[in-house]
This record gives C-alpha cells, sequence and structure tokens, in this order.
C-alpha cells in the first residue's frame, strides 16, 4: 500500500495533477491524502501574519476549505472506481512547506504529487515557485505534473546525471520499481562540454548504474552543450521522453535543471512529468 500526499489549491492544474496520480497509480494500492493547506502569509518585512485563535480558525477559513474539499470529494466519485485506491481529506492553515514535513513524517508518505506552472514573474522559477520550495526543502520523493501533461503511458524515462556522485541503493531501487512498474526503458543522459571525455570516477559511475539497470531496457547516451537545461530539453523532445527522474542529493546539478532566474523560453518541465528523488 502506498500513502500519496496531494496538496491541492483546487485550481485546474491541481485537479489534473490529481488525475495524473490517480492514473499513474491505477494498478496500484493507494491512500491519496488530498490536503488543502491555507498558507501563512509573511508581509514585506518578512514576518508571518497575524497569530489566529483556533476556533476562529475552524468557523472561517477552515470550512471554506473544508466545504471545497467536499465538493472535490463529489468530483472524485464520479471518476471511473477503482478498488485500490482510497482517498483522504484534510485542510490544514500554516507554512506549507512546515505542514507538508509533518504530514510526511505522519502518515508514512512515499510520494508527493504537486501541479506545477510555468514562470509567471521576473522572481518566480521555471516550475513554480510552491512546487520548487517543495523540492528543496521537503525531504519526500516529489512527483511534479505540469499543467498541460496528461497521462497516457510511460515508455521512456530519462535520468539525466553528472555523473559525479555515486546514488545510495535505495534511489537507484526506487527507480528500477517505476521502469519496472511501467515496462519503460531508462535512458541515463551525461550532459558534457565539447570533447570532453568522462574522468574515472564518472567512468566507474556509469558502468555501475548500466550493470544496477542490466535486466531493464537501459542505455547511456552523451550529449554535447554549454547548457545543461537546454540539452536536457532537446534530449528530451528528440527521444520524446514520457518522464524525468532527478535525484535531490545532487542539488546544484538539479537547479541547473529545473530552476531559471528570469523568464524565458519555457522549457521542457512545463511538459513533462519529473520525478524527484529525496534519500
Amino acid at each position: 500500500m502506498k500513502n500519496i500526499l496531494i496538496p491541492t489549491d483546487f485550481s485546474d492544474n491541481a485537479w489534473n495533477a490529481l488525475l495524473y496520480g490517480i492514473s499513474f497509480f491505477e494498478k496500484t494500492h493507494c491512500t491519496f491524502h488530498i490536503v488543502h493547506i491555507n498558507a501563512i502569509d509573511t508581509n514585506v518585512s518578512g514576518e508571518a501574519a497575524m497569530y489566529i485563535a483556533p476556533e476562529i480558525l475552524e468557523d472561517t477559513v477552515l470550512a471554506e476549505s473544508k466545504e471545497q474539499l467536499k465538493t472535490l470529494s463529489k468530483k472524485i466519485e464520479q471518476l471511473p472506481l477503482n478498488v485500490k485506491h482510497k482517498f483522504h481529506f484534510k485542510a490544514i492553515y500554516g507554512f506549507l512547506t512546515n505542514q507538508l514535513k509533518e504530514l510526511v513524517k505522519k502518515k508514512n508518505i512515499d510520494l508527493i504529487v504537486m501541479g506545477t506552472k510555468g514562470a509567471s514573474g521576473l522572481k518566480s522559477v521555471s516550475i513554480g515557485s510552491n512546487t520548487g520550495n517543495v523540492i528543496t526543502k521537503v525531504a519526500c520523493t516529489l512527483l511534479a505534473v505540469p499543467e498541460d501533461a496528461t497521462y497516457e503511458k510511460v515508455e521512456e524515462i530519462g535520468f539525466p546525471s553528472d555523473l559525479n556522485l555515486a546514488y545510495d541503493i535505495t534511489i537507484l531501487d526506487t527507480i528500477k520499481d517505476i521502469v519496472l512498474l511501467k515496462k519503460a526503458a531508462l535512458r541515463l543522459l551525461y550532459v558534457s562540454n565539447k570533447g570532453e571525455e568522462l574522468n574515472q570516477n564518472q567512468s566507474k559511475i556509469k558502468n555501475l548504474l548500466l550493470d544496477f539497470y542490466k535486466d531493464t531496457a537501459c542505455t547511456f547516451h552523451k550529449v554535447t552543450g554549454k547548457k545543461i537545461d537546454e540539452s536536457v530539453q532537446c534530449f528530451t523532445e528528440s527521444r520524446n521522453l514520457d518522464m524525468l527522474i532527478m535525484v535531490a542529493k545532487n542539488l546544484n546539478f538539479l537547479e541547473r535543471i529545473l530552476f531559471r532566474p528570469t523568464v524565458e523560453k519555457i522549457s521542457y518541465h512545463t511538459k513533462v512529468p519529473f520525478l524527484v528523488i529525496h534519500e
């Protein structure tokens, strides 16, 4: 039984992520914990907004959220019945990442599924600031679902790596589980500068990965390019990948792929779901 946490703000984007999560785990026994977090705002100076007494909270903010969750529950009931799936709903008030950390621990969560939106302002990151915060601050594997992504099949999965850090066996097993669950092919991807060869350590990690996944359809690909994010995007589009997998352990590498300081051309990660695995 998998425990899957799906934060919702009741937007179309969040509904799309929920549908994707349900479809992705169609053949798996799952409990979906759907939570609406009324996030505490911070003012300009960075201080938290005024404290709200619990009884006032119940009668105002949370009461409205609970009504919206009831409506969402009825919407889910209209979907084709899957006896392998259970749903729990919860409304909370607090800081988004703090509340998610608590829920991950309390409910023994295996995976968070969140919708992402493209950048909408100069200070925004390409994948949306909420999802970006959760990826970097909540130690739980996260499936980020772009607003236009619809689940059809997962046949090819990309795994970009700079091959500098060895991966923990639990991370490699998690990737293998997904590859086997979907009967998918795994494409290991290394982005190099022109004429750059793998060093001894990188060659060792490459061979360890190929050996670990030898029982699956796994191939290694080397792409030359100056910008990692653009090279990964080109590879994703040329191979028509259905999903990307990244490891949070190497945060610097991850951020070079996912985060952009300014709004540029909307990248692949507004089209292809990506899974970020934490140890």
